[in-house]
């Protein structure tokens, strides 16, 4: 059961994620664990009475298998747990039913990801793009784009990545001058370091920021990933700032076939830009050609 679906009296049993958990101690001097049980739909307060353990603060993150009653107190929603242990690998319950996924088919999506790499005709971008796969693919696959600016649910750096490459390689035939593989390479692992700035939990949601992602970023990170690879090219560039042209009316060099188009395709498919453009299109005399 959802916990936005219970209501006062429901006597439930699932998987739930544990959150804010804290051991307590009753007036009466008895333990009892307080904790948030959370799902896709929402998260409720619950106590388990007379509770020792085994489950505690260290387990905040992890699925629990849960059985008890839905109540409230002081007019708030409230569970009373009856039965609880965590989650084992024999446990059968669907990942999409605790956190938000990414709304495509992430095996296919990967296994696309993977026939695009191979479609790069430059023999040392598509070494670099296969070396990368091999070292973050596992994170890469699972973990989300953001904390919570964009993207931020399971599989939404590989939703974010497919759909920026997909962007590129429009662009690419659009442009025969842009190098493709340069491009491809560039948009496919601008953001892979995530991998190393985030720190996931169990379901590869985003916790909080690691030490490297604090100090370094995944920016510089990935720039750091790429020295790893042997490249007779410039793609390191990509990554760090876009390439481009310089002057006076460019002095932050970042106007280029390759780069600016690279950002573009970003700032294209970022949710909130999308948003503001169908709205000006709206709004536009020329509407129809926007």
């Amino acid at each position: 059961m959802l916990i936005h679906d219970m209501n006062t009296g429901d006597k439930f049993e699932g998987y739930y994620i544990l959150q804010n958990i804290a051991q307590r101690t009753t007036a009466a001097g008895k333990p009892f664990l307080t904790l948030n049980l959370a799902d896709r739909s929402g998260s409720v307060t619950a106590q388990v009475w007379d509770y020792t353990g085994p489950i505690g603060q260290g387990d905040v993150g992890k699925v629990a298998w849960i059985a008890g009653l839905a109540s409230e107190y002081r007019g708030a929603p409230q569970v009373t747990v009856y039965r609880i242990r965590l989650a084992g690998e024999n446990d059968d319950f669907r990942v999409s039913d605790l956190v938000a996924t990414a709304p495509i088919a992430l095996d296919e999506t990967w296994a696309w990801i993977q026939e695009m790499v191979e479609s790069i005709e430059d023999e040392d971008y598509r070494a670099v793009c296969r070396e990368m796969l091999k070292v973050y693919g596992r994170q890469f696959r699972l973990i989300p784009a953001a904390k919570s600016m964009h993207h931020g649910f399971v599989g939404g750096l590989l939703m974010h990545t497919a759909n920026m490459v997909k962007a590129a390689d429009f662009y690419a035939g659009l442009y025969p001058a842009a190098d493709r593989s340069l491009l491809l390479t560039g948009t496919l692992l601008h953001d892979f370091c995530k991998c190393e700035e985030f720190v996931t939990s169990p379901l590869g949601l985003v916790s909080e920021y690691s030490l490297k992602g604090q100090l370094i970023g995944h920016l510089v990170l990935g720039a750091e990933a790429y020295g790893n690879c042997e490249v007779s090219g410039e793609n390191a560039h990509l990554i760090i700032k876009q390439q481009g042209s310089g002057g006076t009316e460019d002095p932050l060099d970042q106007r280029s076939t390759v780069g600016w188009k690279a950002f573009y395709a970003a700032k294209i498919l970022m949710q909130e830009y999308m948003v503001r453009i169908e709205a000006c299109s709206e709004m536009s005399d020329i509407a129809e050609a926007n």
